[in-house]
């Protein structure tokens, strides 16, 4: 295999093909140079999955509590992937858990006290967190007023708004239906595989489709075998995940068998994809990265920065709604502490551990995905090994300090070797 790059020709003119090797040397090379990305985020999770295995082999690899990790970080996840948009621009949301919350109570008030159907509860409680994003988005974009002050403000606010919808403490429980499997539901076998074999059928297309643009553009391509390996390792993730989904495991199956994959699994999939499209592959996603980057800059090359903005903002609490939905189905129900406690420190721990950066301008929405596997597997290693409230929270809490240690020590790194 050659090890340096080769040269093709492509309308006359000269372009460089990487191949393995350098391709392998390039990534290194930004790694070097302070451009981590999720990597320390995914080295995390395989100790801690490595730690918490070894620690309660039987109990932490069974394909129930496999199953209950999607469960279990789904609601977070969902609210971390709209805070990766808020993050992008320097910005901060400290109103999100509540605002997730009230978007819940009001699906609960409307699917029981109103008698409302199901699919329109779901469409309120989603336009309610449209709403939110854009009242926070016009205070900081047009009023001018600190993000970190009008979300405090709206954090406060919003828990103040849940205590009065639920009537200072009730509990709500919500009716069976599609809303309540969505967070506690698996889908059925075949589809499971069928979901599963559409998947990676659709990702080895996009990656070809995107190869063979580029290269019919006379741009740099990866090498095919770099392309080969992602196809494979996604491939693998995805077939191995439904295989273990796919075993039966409830308690006694001649009663209830329960088998497949979590509805919620390929929520958090279809939320990823459509937003890592939105971000990567849009002119709207460019411009949110030009603006975390440099607001000054972007407001001269035309970019309407104050719609930006605001419209991150709407992202932002959209998908809090959506979190709110998914806490609310796996409750069962919602009370006044939906959204509270600590499901906003975990949700911005997840974008942060992700890889997310705090400063803007870097991040991608699998870094939600990836920081709230991270959260969770903490969350239930520690549990399974009968650790208190108090210990797990003081270890996520290093986490996250270390995950932020590392985005500081890597922007510090980046911009010594002008990579910044």
């Amino acid at each position: 295999m050659t090890t340096t790059p080769t040269l093709e020709t492509a309308g006359g003119v000269k372009v460089v093909k990487p191949t393995v090797a350098s391709h392998f040397r390039d990534y290194l090379g930004r790694v070097r140079g302070g451009d981590l990305g999720a990597l320390p985020a995914v080295l995390g999770l395989i100790v801690l999955v490595a730690i918490f295995g070894s620690a309660r082999y039987d109990t932490f690899f069974s394909a129930g509590n496999f199953a209950n990790l999607f469960n279990q970080a789904a609601g977070l996840t969902m609210i971390a992937m709209g805070l990766i948009f808020i993050l992008l621009l320097g910005e901060i949301d400290l109103s999100a858990g509540f605002a997730a919350g009230v978007c819940g109570a009001v699906m609960a008030i409307l699917l029981t006290e109103r008698g409302y159907a199901q699919p329109v509860a779901l469409i309120a409680a989603l336009a309610t967190g449209v709403v939110i994003g854009l009242m926070l988005g016009l205070l900081v974009a047009k009023v001018g007023i600190p993000s970190f002050v009008v979300t405090l403000a709206a954090f406060l606010a919003f828990q103040g708004v849940l205590l009065n919808l639920l009537g200072e403490g009730k509990n709500i429980s919500i009716p069976d239906g599609f809303i309540k499997s969505l967070n506690k539901d698996s889908l059925p076998v075949s589809w499971s595989w069928g979901l599963a074999v559409v998947a990676v059928a659709v990702f080895t297309l996009v990656q070809f489709l995107r190869y063979r643009g580029r290269a019919a553009r006379g741009l740099v391509t990866e090498p095919i075998g770099i392309i080969l390996l992602r196809v494979a390792g996604i491939a693998a993730l995805i077939l191995l995940t439904t295989a273990a989904l796919t075993q039966e495991r409830a308690i006694n199956p001649a009663v209830a068998s329960i088998k497949g994959v979590p509805i919620a699994a390929p929520l958090i999939g279809g939320f990823l994809v459509l937003w890592t499209f939105v971000l990567g592959r849009t002119t709207y996603g460019r411009h949110v990265y030009a603006v975390g980057g440099n607001a000054e800059a972007a407001r001269r090359a035309g970019i309407p920065v104050d719609r930006i903005r605001i419209s991150v903002f709407v992202i932002g609490s959209f998908m809090a709604a959506v979190g709110g939905v998914m806490l609310v189905s796996r409750a069962g129900s919602v009370d006044p502490n939906t959204g509270g406690s600590s499901t906003l420190l975990y949700s911005v721990g997840a974008a942060v551990i992700g890889g997310t950066s705090l400063f803007g301008g870097k991040g991608k929405v699998i870094h939600a995905v990836i920081g709230g596997a991270v959260i969770a597997v903490i969350d239930n290693g520690m549990l399974l090994m009968d650790f208190s409230s108090g210990t797990r929270y003081i270890f996520t809490g290093i986490i996250l300090l270390i995950a932020a240690g590392v985005d500081a020590l890597a922007r510090r790194r980046a911009a010594a070797t002008g990579n910044r």
